[in-house]
């Protein structure tokens, strides 16, 4: 009689998010893991670089000019803390940005990527006016070491000199822009994990902008 062989079904492999959450105790903290999922998605599904973590409690909270990898030590050292890195591409662009930048005939693969903050939330997690209020309050005001380095990099980019003169008068009136809020306030991203009643761990992206935003024209 001819012998009848059968197999267990083998469990699928964990993700790889899933392998990263199990190989830290800091995944015990929600915060934590919430931080962690999202910067493994702005890492591995959106291409961001240059990610840093950044403690809101720090007295010295700052942007250093050299980027360095995020561990999982420091998403565990506090409950408050940000994101930040380098998106590949441009998140968003105030309508009076857009008209200067048009008129002189630059596009935004023209100006140089600039480092963007998130939030990192869970659905249904509690929020307020106050809160946000102060999480924009934490970030810097310096950007003069970003400033001088746009403008060397404007300088020293192989673009002929009519569009580098084109570049450096768009980053000097951008400083003074931005001083005078005449292009928006500060601007960050709300990432917030759906994982209320079964959901699947998608990351939504929200542009959050401090202050009113003029509203753009078709």
């Amino acid at each position: 009689m001819p012998t009848v062989l059968t197999s267990t079904p083998k469990a699928p492999e964990p993700s790889a998010l899933t392998t990263l959450l199990a190989s830290t105790s800091s995944s015990s903290s929600p915060h934590s893991a919430t931080a962690i999922q999202v910067l493994h998605n702005l890492q591995h599904q959106h291409l961001w670089t240059s990610l840093q973590i950044h403690d809101l409690q720090a007295p010295n909270f700052s942007v250093s000019s050299t980027s360095t990898s995020p561990s999982i030590d420091q998403l565990s050292s506090s409950p408050s803390f940000l994101i930040s890195g380098i998106p590949p591409h441009r998140i968003y662009t105030h309508p009076d940005e857009q008209l200067f930048m048009l008129e002189r005939g630059l596009r935004e693969d023209d100006i140089e990527l600039e480092r963007m903050f998130v939030v990192p939330t869970a659905h249904g997690q509690s929020w307020s006016l106050r809160k946000m209020a102060a999480v924009f309050d934490a970030l810097p005001e310096d950007e003069e070491e970003s400033h001088a380095q746009s403008l060397d990099d404007a300088k020293e980019s192989g673009n002929n000199a009519e569009k580098a003169a084109k570049l450096t008068e768009y980053y000097e009136y951008r400083r003074k822009a931005r001083f005078a809020k005449d292009w928006g306030g500060k601007r960050l991203l709300l990432a917030m994990v759906d994982r209320s009643r079964g959901g699947d761990g998608t990351v939504v992206y929200y542009v959050v902008q401090e202050g009113a935003v003029k509203p753009r024209q078709n």
